[in-house]
């Protein structure tokens, strides 16, 4: 897979799990831990493209 493809992947995904944690914040029964891992989870991709985005600019 090339880097670009899974940039766009990894994108993706943060985009998917931030729609879930924003339904999930307006549910007024949510899973707090679940919540609270779906964050983590999208955090670490949000990371991973900022690591993977910094080398495609050198």
């Amino acid at each position: 897979m090339s880097l670009t493809s899974h940039l766009s992947e990894l994108r993706k995904k943060h985009e998917t799990l931030s729609r879930q944690v924003e339904a999930e914040q307006r549910n007024p029964g949510s899973d707090s831990i679940a919540l609270s891992e779906m964050k983590k989870r999208k955090l670490a991709i949000k990371q991973q493209i900022e690591r993977l985005g910094q080398g495609t600019t050198h």
